[in-house]
Formats: structure tokens, C-alpha cells, sequence
């Protein structure tokens, strides 16, 4: 057997090395007349049918009359002199090869014995028998060599046992650790499954400009660019909200967005720079509406990747409808001791309550921090342990939702729910303001906030208020994180487990 598998990491000499053997025998197997990398190939087959076609089988030795073609990586090589087992991996699984020298044309046992190693992508095609251990196997009757690989992978594919090179390298990641697979395919059927439930409703996918002249919809700090040809300073979205919000207006009464929001924040386990966010609005709903519509689409997702129930430190989470409901000015008043409606003041805070209570309680709060951020930290202290079910934690101030309606009989509270699982958001709903007057109101007091040094307030959108006022029906919205949905249903800790490439450092940097 040629070229070896290589130790992971490599040391740089070692490296070096490794690849110019790996160059030279592409020479030298273009210098024999193989190309190493040829333009097409034929695979009819893929190794999940070479393990069916197996099963159907009985005996050792016994052979299917049918002949399969598959390709895929080689991510094992033994060499036992005139017989070679190799082992052969594509998306649908691992499939064992066997070459034997007697049963290849010399120059196709060559090129296995010479020139094939692990890393390398090859098609075979021949009958599948049992070997004497049972195992389904394709006696090999051509193959053809379809790319060589230059830089050598993870030692004998166990898998990346280095967190931040899992990360950095995420195609060694997939090559090496199956687990890792799986969770992307299952998060592309949790997208593809929203799209399903949404669409039967009746919701049309849209979609809405990523460039803007301001940002909105959401409270955060937004990343800043540039127009070169309109000579004009842009940020990308922080929210699809406005645009769809004005598509109802339009006419529009269903609309949904699967798409990238980058909000310029920290990183950690729940948080990166760039994430992907389903928004959904519709016309003559309310956020009653939306957690039923949630509960669907939780369960729904679920179901199409297999979760029944989930586990997080040891605790079961059941993820069957209804979910519990929770009352925030209820849990308030029994968690902090005092009712809500002291740290609130008509549609604001009333901020000398609120830090006494922060420091009644023991949460970090200076002079300097955000009034919204103290009121967070406070949930996160005192609440957020009732979280661990899927639970509706229903009406919230109106001091931190601007475009939300309020509830019925005071200024103070808003008709909106969050919902948890195992102390994780995964959704935040609106009874959608359409009051454009409110609306102009509660936005410019967020602009004050703004200038007051509260970077993450939300901005004034003139267009957007002259949308309003256009007429707009009452409807309901939510929002949800795809890539926390996902953590939460394949039992991920790390939203970098979830998102193919997350933001890193630069490795000098790091």
C-alpha cells in the first residue's frame, strides 16, 4: 500500500512532506497515462443498497446476481498482498470493497495496489456478497480512481477531538465524525419541514433586501458597509420584520422569511454574528395565534427528525402540545417579591425601581446599563429556571417590545410570548402594533434611548410609519431561531455545532 493515512495534526515539516510524496505520485500517475482526475463517472448506486442488497443474503460467500456501481471517499485500506479491502463512504453510509487480484484486469489492481490510498475518491462497480463475518461487501470488477487527495485527513476517521479545529476545518469535521453529519441533515429537514407546515397554511415564502439604509425591527446593534456606487452608508438587516410587516400591508395576508439576520453582538453558546431567522406574519391573528402555530411547528420538527423527547442534564423535556403557559407579571410577582408594575412607568421603565430591585436580588447593574438589560438579567436570575419545558412565557413590557399592541387595560404590558425549552429562546411572538400614531410615539422614545447611549435601541422608520398609515390590519408575528431550534432538537450545547461555518477569530488572533 502506497501513501499511508497521516497523523493529525501534522507538524509542519511533516506536512510539507506528506504533500509532495502525494504531488509526486500525480505526476507520476499522469506520466503512465491515468488521469487522477477525470472529468465524469457513472454511480448508480450508493453504499446504503450495497448493505440492503446484503441483508438479502443469506450464507457466508453467498452473491447477488446484480451487479451495483457506487462511489465515494476510501476511508480504509488493508492490504493482504493479491487480496485488498478497502472501505468506501458516501452521505447514505460506509460500504466494504474487496479487490482481488485474480478477479481485476492487471493495470486496475495496479492502480489500487500503486497508487490508491485513504482520502481518495474512487468508483467501483461489481456483484455484493457476504463476507464470513457477514459483512456486505463489493467484489470489486473495475474501478477507476476519481480525485487524489493532496493534504492527508484525520487519523483512521475516529472523528475531531479538537473542538476549535472542528470548527475552522468543518469538511474534516463531516469526512471524519458522522455524528456531526447528522446533525445537518437534520437541520436541513427542520427548514424544509417549516416550509411545509407554513406553506399548507396558506403563508407565501418571500423575500426582503439584506442591504439597508437603516436597521430595524429588532433591538441590536447592527454591522456597517458601504455603497460604493451610490456613495452611501448601509447595514445589514437585524430583522426581516418591517419589510414583511409592509407585504401584509400590501395585501399579502400570509408571508414568511427563512433567512440570515448579523446583529453585531458577543459570541457564545447561544449567540453568533450571523444566524438564521424564520419570521412568519399574518393578517387577523394575534400572538394567541402564533403560540398555536408554534406548537405545530415545534412538534412538527420534531417528529421529522425523530425527537420525541428531549434530554438536557439529565432531565427529560416532553415535546408534546399544549405547552405550559406562564404569565410573566404572575411569576414576576412570585420569583422577585414585588409586582411588576413597580419597575415600569406608563410604556417605560421606572428605572429607580428597577435597579433597587436589581440590587435587592443580586443582579449586576450599574448606572450605565441599560434599563432593557437589567430587566433581562432579572429574568434570567430569578425565572428562567421554570423555562426547562416548552413553555409560553406570555406578556411582556411594553418598555422593550416598541412594535408590539398592548394588552387590554394598560400601558405597561404588551401582548407578546417567548418561548422557552431547557432554558433556551427559541421564539418570540407579537399581537403586532398597528396603531401608526403608537407606533411613531413608542419608536421615537426608543430613538432618545438611542442617543442616550443604548446602542441596541430601536430606530425610527419613517417609511415604515408611512406604510402604517396606509392602513394596517391587525395580524400576528413570531419569530424563531433556526439555529437554536436545531440545538435544542439534536441536543447540541453549541450553536457552532449547529451552523456549518460560525464566526471565529482569526487563528493569530484566537
Amino acid at each position: 500500500m502506497s501513501d499511508a493515512p497521516s497523523p493529525n495534526p501534522v507538524d509542519a515539516s511533516g506536512l510539507d512532506k506528506v504533500m509532495a510524496d502525494k504531488k509526486a505520485k500525480i505526476a507520476d500517475m499522469r506520466a503512465r497515462g491515468i488521469d487522477p482526475f477525470p472529468a465524469r463517472t457513472t454511480r448508480q448506486d450508493d453504499c446504503a443498497k450495497v448493505v440492503a442488497l446484503g441483508k438479502g443474503l443469506s450464507g457466508a460467500m453467498a452473491s447477488t446476481e446484480e451487479k451495483v456501481a457506487i462511489a465515494g471517499r476510501l476511508v480504509e485500506l488493508r492490504d493482504m498482498g493479491k487480496s485488498i479491502f478497502g472501505r468506501l463512504a458516501d452521505l447514505s453510509g460506509r460500504s466494504q470493497v474487496y479487490f482481488k487480484k485474480d478477479a481485476l484486469p492487471e493495470d486496475v489492481f495496479n492502480l489500487v495496489k500503486r497508487d490508491l490510498a485513504v482520502g481518495d475518491f474512487l468508483a467501483v462497480s461489481g456483484k455484493v456478497f457476504l463476507t464470513k463475518t457477514g459483512e456486505p461487501t463489493v467484489a470489486v470488477e473495475n474501478a477507476v480512481m476519481l480525485a487524489k487527495a493532496v493534504r492527508p485527513l484525520p487519523e483512521k476517521w475516529h472523528g475531531l477531538t479538537d473542538t476549535e479545529l472542528r470548527y475552522r476545518s468543518r469538511h474534516l469535521d463531516l469526512i471524519s465524525t458522522p455524528e456531526s453529519r447528522e446533525v445537518f441533515i437534520k437541520r436541513a429537514k427542520i427548514v424544509s419541514t417549516i416550509r411545509r407546515v407554513l406553506d399548507a397554511r396558506g403563508y407565501i415564502e418571500v423575500e426582503t433586501p439584506v442591504l439597508l439604509g437603516q436597521a430595524g425591527g429588532a433591538s441590536a446593534r447592527p454591522f456597517h458597509t458601504q455603497h460604493n456606487a451610490l456613495e452611501q452608508d448601509m447595514v445589514l438587516r437585524i430583522a426581516t420584520e418591517l419589510y414583511l410587516k409592509k407585504l401584509v400591508i400590501g395585501g399579502l395576508d400570509r408571508v414568511y422569511e427563512i433567512g440570515r439576520v448579523f446583529r453585531n453582538e458577543g459570541v457564545d453558546t447561544t449567540h453568533n454574528p450571523e444566524f438564521t431567522m424564520l419570521e412568519a406574519y399574518e393578517a387577523y391573528s394575534d400572538y394567541e395565534g402564533m403560540a398555536t402555530l408554534f406548537e405545530t411547528l415545534l412538534t412538527e420538527c420534531a417528529a421529522a427528525v425523530g425527537a420525541t423527547e428531549v434530554e438536557w442534564k439529565g432531565q427529560k423535556i416532553s415535546l408534546k402540545a399544549p405547552f405550559k403557559r406562564l404569565y410573566l407579571p404572575e411569576v414576576w410577582k412570585e420569583r422577585c417579591g414585588e409586582p411588576i408594575e413597580n419597575v415600569l412607568q406608563g410604556k417605560g421603565f421606572n428605572r429607580p425601581g428597577l435597579l433597587k430591585l436589581a440590587e435587592k436580588l443580586g443582579v449586576g447593574a450599574g448606572e450605565k446599563t441599560p434599563s432593557a438589560k437589567v430587566f433581562d438579567r432579572i429574568i434570567e436570575a430569578k425565572i428562567e429556571d421554570l423555562l426547562i419545558q416548552p413553555t409560553f412565557l406570555l406578556d411582556h413590557p411594553t418598555a422593550i417590545t416598541p412594535l408590539a399592541k398592548l394588552k387590554k387595560g394598560t400601558e405597561s404590558l404588551v401582548e407578546r410570548f417567548e418561548c422557552f425549552a431547557a432554558g433556551i429562546e427559541l421564539s418570540n411572538a407579537y399581537s403586532e402594533l398597528n396603531d401608526p400614531q403608537d407606533q411613531r410615539d413608542r419608536l421615537t422614545e426608543q430613538m432618545k434611548q438611542n442617543a442616550a447611549g443604548d446602542a441596541e435601541a430601536d430606530l425610527l422608520d419613517e417609511d415604515f410609519i408611512q406604510t402604517m398609515e396606509a392602513g394596517m390590519p391587525p395580524m400576528g408575528g413570531i419569530g424563531v431561531g433556526i439555529d437554536r431550534l436545531t440545538m435544542f432538537l439534536t441536543g447540541r450545547d453549541s450553536i457552532r455545532d449547529v451552523i456549518l461555518f460560525p464566526t471565529l477569530k482569526n487563528e493569530k488572533a484566537a
